[in-house]
């Protein structure tokens, strides 16, 4: 199958010719560093960084660019509220914290919740404070092109025009008129409410650190610009993908192609959007006290378990959580891990393979990746991933060693696909733990069977009872004794 996305400014799924043969450039948003990390932040990662391990995967040489607004109207607000005499911290606050201290400690936080859940470190992570030279020179060529001009208030604000360009609502199939004004600067500077902010004025009150000179006066870059002057440093002004969270479609996605387009950048070639995360059906909300946060799901449950929960759903739909998510999640890696404990007991842990060569598990991968390559199908890719698990299963409890031996291979090259093994945690390093454990309990299988095939049931049912008391739990069939950790 030919790898296929969905992308949104056609609103289609396009086959992916990269722009250059045998690579692949992916630009997607990263934090504003106001605050800790959300589940909905780490969900677009997640996706994001199944998307690179899969073109990696099908041999594309990927460059990847991963922004961080580290200067921003909230953060402000927030360093601000830090000195006011009255100001009580929350837990994770700092009092009287500068700006850039702020942003800095809340970058840091991310990159902790990025590392533990696996998702890959970006071939450039640029903050947009270091990239003010890039931002003047793009605003210019839009003032040039007549597509931006300097506030008419003289308050040091420069705006989009967005009726200049008559492509402005496509990405979103809005009409200009049905728009709202634009919420990032006062009105009474622009030709139009609905243009938005390029540069804003430094204001009285604000602190002189988060201000840099431009030709049009003292001040700080508007959120859109800062993406567009990035990625095409990094990237170049035409890429392959752009990415990000599907609440960013608008305004900042629209704007960001339409200044982008507007200066004469070719742009993303594909714009791709993951969905949001609800909890119980409803929107995430502070104010009605249903959220959960990473640090939260990471203390119900392992981090290969977190990322394997956010990584489940199809990246463009809604992810659902309920109480039972995690736990459920937690089955499902249970189920993984049990069998590749099993074959590394009977197998052992040189795996002896050659990436794509599968054996009898040829069918089972080609789903897998047949669902990968249309669109990152990861709930189908899951599907073959745990289809394989069931077969190697069998495999080990028939004695078909070479059949297990491939199902194993199978499932380690698809978990790698899939970014399962590569979680930077303590659930991780517990292979070697788990191998062990595999042999004790498959010597004490082979005891058991041979008490049965002896009819001495007490001593079969002793072997039984003593698993059972360690937590695990032995189920026989047709083919044989098979187990599994017990869930609390």
């Amino acid at each position: 199958m030919t790898l296929r996305f969905y992308d949104t400014a056609s609103a289609e799924v396009r086959d992916f010719v990269p722009l250059e043969p045998g690579k692949a450039s992916v630009y997607y948003c990263g934090a504003t560093v106001q605050g800790m990390p959300h589940v909905g932040h780490i969900r677009s990662a997640i996706a994001f960084d199944q998307l690179t391990r899969w073109l990696t995967y099908r041999g594309y040489r990927v460059t990847v660019v991963r922004n961080v607004t580290d200067i921003d109207d909230k953060i402000l607000a927030k360093s601000e509220a830090s000195f006011a005499p009255g100001f009580r911290p929350e837990p994770g606050e700092v009092r009287e914290e500068e700006w850039w201290a702020l942003a800095y400690r809340y970058e840091q936080e991310f990159l902790k919740a990025y590392d533990t859940l696996g998702v890959s470190r970006p071939t450039y992570e640029p903050r947009a404070t270091g990239h003010i030279p890039e931002m003047h020179a793009l605003i210019q060529q839009l003032i040039d092109r007549g597509h931006a001009y300097p506030a008419l208030d003289d308050s040091g604000d420069v705006y989009f025009d967005v009726r200049s360009w008559d492509k402005y609502g496509s990405l979103t199939r809005q009409n200009i008129d049905d728009m709202q004004g634009a919420q990032d600067a006062d009105p009474r500077g622009k030709k139009d409410a609905r243009d938005f902010a390029l540069w804003k004025g430094s204001k009285e009150g604000e602190p002189t650190t988060a201000s840099w000179a431009s030709p049009w006066g003292a001040g700080r870059p508007g959120w859109h610009l800062e993406c567009s002057a990035m990625v095409t440093k990094y990237l170049g002004t035409e890429f392959d993908i752009h990415g990000g969270g599907l609440d960013l479609r608008f305004p900042h996605h629209e704007n960001e192609m339409a200044q982008s387009q507007a200066a004469g950048h070719g742009f993303a070639n594909f714009w791709m959007h993951n969905g949001m995360v609800t909890y119980q059906g409803e929107k995430m909300s502070k104010s009605i006290g249903n959220t959960v946060s990473p640090a939260e799901m990471l203390e119900l449950a392992p981090p290969r378990v977190v990322r394997y929960y956010l990584g489940q759903a199809h990246y463009r739909s809604i992810l659902d959580y309920r109480p039972t998510s995690l736990e459920e999640a937690a089955a499902a890696v249970e189920r993984i891990d049990g069998f590749q404990a099993k074959a590394a007991a009977r197998l052992g842990t040189d795996f002896g393979f050659v990436a794509g060569n599968f054996g009898p598990s040829t069918e089972s991968v080609q789903a897998f990746s047949d669902a990968m390559d249309d669109d990152l199908n990861v709930p189908r890719a899951l599907a073959a991933l745990h289809e394989t698990v069931r077969a190697g299963n069998t495999a080990l409890a028939e004695g078909d060693d070479e059949a297990a031996r491939h199902a194993r291979n199978a499932v380690m090259i698809m978990t790698r696909a899939l970014g399962l093994d590569a979680v930077a945690s303590s659930d991780a390093a517990n292979t070697k733990e788990a191998a062990a454990l595999g042999v004790l309990v498959e010597a004490q299988l082979v005891a058991r069977a041979e008490a049965r095939a002896a009819k001495d049931w007490a001593a079969s049912d002793a072997i039984r009872d003593t698993l059972k008391a360690a937590g695990v739990a032995v189920e026989d069939s047709a083919e044989g004794a098979t187990w599994s950790l017990q869930r609390d």
